[in-house]
């Protein structure tokens, strides 16, 4: 990439912003953000690519200002994805141990974890990554490694988590096109996980929720290990249209409100004022409560919130969440959500922003809205992936959809053995 080695570009591609974030690491790993660009999005909807010209546009958009800012020449850039497209899910699978001193090796620990793929899944479809909860050697459980133990017989239970095959290409040909090369595609709640949780909270148990503009993405920590993910497709721009539709207002005004005004608790309210909005087209301004315009934010967030609920039931931890809940992501910016996520969900909860940043452009991402960009950048940082820019060259126009998306998979089941 650039003649520093330490530097990295992340670029959260999202519903409704796109966000460059530029940044470095020293020798004392402390990290330092460089640059920092933030461009509108239209060219996606709930996660996924549905305009590439739109998207090619704004991603140009964000790297320039992050490039200007920054005084550095991006060439590959470390992707989040997301969408409801992802999915997860439990799998079991069980070998015999048949060499010489019946001892376990690393190739019958992939032997198994094959085994464990052996599920039905729709042709667009594709296993993006398969992570290890837990082995059983002979009858033995609670094991995290087992490599170099004695057993016949060896069982684990594994955590599977696919995509559409589509989508991550599509993603990968707008930041192709753009002009840059992808350096290493996330998963986006694995992305925030890295800026906003800190090493205790994910020993102990932790929900972090991250609301975004077109999804709320999910991911369950316990004992260091990411237990369960979830995408759900409604998020802030759900939120945003029913204050359009419910007052009936422009989609702008819509938004404004929501940021300016937008409480998530109306009991919570207080001081119940009123709101003037200009008229459209000439007719008269309207007036609108506060309570009522919280009473129509709060409705669709208590959804998002007990969908979130049901994901954390079907994680089968929901009885291990010892640090409570964090919520990140701009739906998070709005008033109250703390309180209302602790009586839905019987969680603590408080606002995520990202931590561990020492240096730089500090304060102008100080925001639970770059939490995945920033996740992005410290991902990168930590495990070098900057080495990995030659990963997709730029004439691969030629190449068919399997080697992109098999080059896509290797990399991506290279960052899950570091959790």
């Amino acid at each position: 990439m650039e003649e520093q080695e330490n530097i990295m570009v992340g670029l959260d591609i999202g519903t409704t912003k796109i966000c460059a974030i530029v940044a470095s690491i020293d020798e004392q790993e402390r990290i330092n953000i460089l640059g920092v660009g933030k461009a509108q999005s239209d060219g996606l909807n709930r996660g996924v690519v549905v305009n590439i010209d739109k998207t090619v546009n704004a991603i140009k958009d964000a790297i320039a200002q992050a490039e200007l800012a920054s005084g550095i020449q991006v060439q590959s850039v470390n992707v989040g994805i997301a969408g409801d497209h992802i999915r997860s899910m439990r799998s079991k699978g069980v070998i015999t141990i048949n060499n010489k001193d019946n001892e376990i090796t690393a190739k019958d620990v992939e032997r198994l974890l094959e085994d464990c793929q052996r599920i039905m899944l729709p042709t667009d479809q594709q296993i993006l990554h398969v992570i290890p909860q837990e082995f059983v050697v002979d009858g033995q459980d609670g094991i995290s490694d087992p490599v170099g133990m004695s057993g016949m017989r060896m069982e684990a239970e594994v955590h599977i988590i696919t995509g559409l095959v589509s989508a991550a290409k599509n993603m990968y040909r707008c930041v192709e096109r753009a002009g840059y090369q992808v350096a290493d595609l996330i998963l986006e709640p694995l992305a925030s996980s890295y800026s906003v949780l800190d090493e205790e909270e994910k020993e102990a148990g932790v929900v972090l929720v991250d609301i975004g503009g077109g999804t709320t993405d999910l991911a369950i920590f316990q004992d260091n290990t990411i237990r369960h993910t979830a995408v759900v497709a409604i998020a802030g721009q759900k939120v945003t249209d029913d204050i359009r539709l419910g007052l009936s207002v422009l989609d702008d005004q819509a938004e404004t409100l929501k940021r300016k005004h937008g409480e998530c608790y109306a009991d919570l309210i207080e001081e119940d004022e009123v709101i003037t909005v200009p008229g459209i087209a000439g007719r008269p301004p309207k007036e609108i409560t506060k309570s009522i315009l919280a009473k129509i934010i709060q409705a669709r967030m208590e959804e998002i919130l007990e969908i979130v609920g049901i994901e954390i039931k079907r994680s089968g931890y929901a009885d291990a969440m010892s640090a409570g809940v964090v919520i990140t992501g701009g739906g998070s910016l709005i008033k109250n959500i703390c309180p209302l996520a602790n009586e839905i969900l019987g969680l603590d909860a408080k606002v995520g922003i990202p931590l561990g940043i020492t240096g730089g452009l500090k304060e102008e991402v100080n925001s639970p809205i770059y939490a995945t960009g920033v996740g992005l950048v410290m991902h990168a940082l930590r495990s070098g992936t900057n080495k990995n820019a030659e990963l997709f060259p730029s004439d691969t126009k030629g190449t068919n959809v399997e080697e992109v998306m098999q080059k896509i998979t290797d990399r991506m089941k290279s960052w899950f053995k570091e959790l």
